[in-house]
């Protein structure tokens, strides 16, 4: 390659990056990342089942922590 394509595919990189450095650093700046309603938007538009489903994991979760302290308490090597 001739030193002449390399520095146009060298600026043209440049070029590039900085105009997505710019592009990110303006949305950072506008607000355009944050979403200041994500979770009350995700708690009125989820389904019944959905939270039932949720509401499921967390019991489910719990009984097992539960089970698993019982164990342990009642843990003894044997002799």
């Amino acid at each position: 390659m001739s030193s002449w394509i390399i520095a146009m595919m060298l600026g043209a990189s440049i070029l590039l990056g900085g105009f997505g450095l710019w592009a990110l650093l303006w949305g950072i700046k506008t607000g355009q990342f944050d979403d200041k309603n994500k979770f009350l938007d995700g708690a009125l538009l989820d389904s019944d089942e959905a939270l039932q489903d949720a509401i499921m994991m967390e019991e489910k979760k719990k009984n097992i922590i539960q089970k698993r302290k019982v164990k342990e308490k009642g843990y003894r090597p044997p002799d």
